[in-house]
């Protein structure tokens, strides 16, 4: 005799199903109450289909009497489906410095913007060099002002924060209304 470890994914059907009484749902989804596992068996035979057990956690534990090749089509399709519209959302850098000049700032503030756009994230970070480590303040300043420049079309979802030499920021695009 095989003992099978059943995943989440995997539902037990006809032979598999052990329990005593179960509550039996039919075909075309009407309640047939409880009965004995074997009974079940037996009315899934005579309409040519399986017997699922789709709920194992209840009491006493439901099943179904559908056809499982079409069941598992079906759930395979949907799958699929989910798998096509999920998207990844990235996170893109945009490194900014010091003593960055406005035409500078703007290109960087387009690249971003184009970013935030495709739906990705964006980490706008400064790099502190040698004595500018002494002047966190103007880093601060920068940042601030390139989260005014993305305002409308994005969020700040991590404020500036000072790391080491770095000053970090992470802009999320505004949720559609």
């Amino acid at each position: 005799m095989e003992v099978r470890n059943i995943s989440s994914k995997e539902l037990q059907i006809n032979e598999q199903i052990r329990d005593r009484e179960i509550r039996v749902i039919d075909s075309d989804g009407s309640q047939l109450g409880i009965m004995p596992a074997r009974k079940a068996m037996e009315l899934a035979e005579q309409k040519n289909l399986d017997l699922v057990k789709i709920a194992p956690q209840a009491t006493p534990p439901v099943c179904k009497i559908i056809d499982y090749g079409k069941y598992r089509f079906e759930q395979s399709k949907r799958e699929k489906e989910q798998r096509k519209n999920q998207r990844v959302v990235e996170i893109k850098e945009v490194r900014l410095s010091l003593n960055i000049d406005v035409h500078d700032f703007e290109t960087k503030k387009n690249h971003a913007m184009r970013f935030i756009s495709e739906g990705n994230k964006v980490k706008a970070s400064i790099r502190f060099r040698g004595r500018e480590m002494g002047h966190p303040e103007l880093g601060l300043e920068i940042m601030k002002r390139f989260s005014e420049a993305m305002a409308e079309v994005a969020n700040v979802e991590r404020q500036p924060k000072l790391e080491g030499r770095t000053m970090m920021m992470f802009l999320a695009p505004k949720p559609a209304k």
